[in-house]
């Protein structure tokens, strides 16, 4: 038996396949396995595991998504608030002032006039 990869996920039609595959080992009458896994009841077992950890998944992945919403706004809010900020810091204490450079602006003294260039 060749070496698989279980670090990736199954594609959904493998899955689907095992899925049909169970429900037909169930219309078979007189199924029996010396393996404990392969019975009708462990197939029914690893089935049951494999839907509550999909379930589980799929919820995990929710949340993700949800507190990913959630920062992603608080960051913009964050953002937004600093901005406005800004522009309150500038229209009170002005461009050219120290307030104005404490919270990260370039004096507007300070600044480098444009050169003419030769042409």
């Amino acid at each position: 038996m060749p070496n698989t990869d279980t670090t990736r996920r199954l594609r959904p039609d493998y899955i689907d396949q095992d899925i049909e595959s169970l429900r037909g080992v169930r219309t078979i009458a007189d199924y029996t396995s010396p393996r404990p896994e392969t019975t009708l009841e462990g197939l029914q077992s690893s089935y049951a595991e494999m839907m509550s950890a999909q379930d589980e998944a799929s919820e995990a992945l929710i949340r993700a998504k949800a507190l990913a919403d959630k920062a992603r706004l608080a960051e913009w809010k964050f953002h937004n608030n600093i901005l406005a900020m800004k522009e309150l810091v500038r229209g009170v204490y002005g461009s050219d002032s120290d307030e104005a450079q404490a919270i990260g602006y370039k004096k507007k003294s300070e600044r480098r006039r444009p050169r003419r260039s030769a042409a």
